[in-house]
C-alpha cells in the first residue's frame, strides 16, 4: 500500500484560487497512475483528474479549463491547481494512487469549501 497525504484544502470565496498536494510514500512513485477524486455532501465520490505515468493527463467535463494537474516525480508529489472556483466544487478531495489497474492507497482528504 501508498500512503498519501493531501494539504492546501481550505476556504475560499468564487473566483478564487486553491492548490491541492499530494506527497507520496512509495519509492516507485513514477510508476503510478495518480487520481484525484472529490466527493461532496450527499454525493458518490467522483474522478475529478488523471495523470498518468508519462503525464498525459484527463479531466470530468466540469472542471476542465479551470483545473491542472500535474507531478513532481523527484518529490513523489501530485498536484491540483484549482482556478475560477465555483461553489459546486465545493467537497472533499482526495488523491488516489494506482499501479495498473490496482488502486495501491487513498489520502485522507482534504476539504475544499467554496462559498460566497
Amino acid at each position: 500500500q501508498v500512503q498519501l497525504v493531501e494539504s492546501g484544502g481550505g476556504l475560499v470565496q468564487p473566483g478564487g484560487s486553491l492548490r491541492l498536494s499530494c506527497a507520496a510514500s512509495t519509492n516507485i512513485f513514477n510508476l503510478h497512475k495518480m487520481n484525484w477524486y472529490r466527493q461532496a455532501p450527499g454525493k458518490q465520490r467522483e474522478l475529478v483528474a488523471e495523470i498518468t505515468t508519462g503525464g498525459s493527463t484527463n479531466y470530468a467535463d466540469s472542471v476542465k479549463g479551470r483545473f491542472t494537474i500535474s507531478r513532481d516525480n523527484a518529490e513523489k508529489t501530485v498536484y491540483l491547481q484549482m482556478n475560477s472556483l465555483k461553489p459546486e466544487d465545493t467537497a472533499v478531495y482526495y488523491c488516489n494512487a494506482q499501479l495498473g489497474q490496482l488502486s495501491r492507497g487513498w489520502g485522507q482528504g482534504t476539504q475544499v469549501t467554496v462559498f460566497s
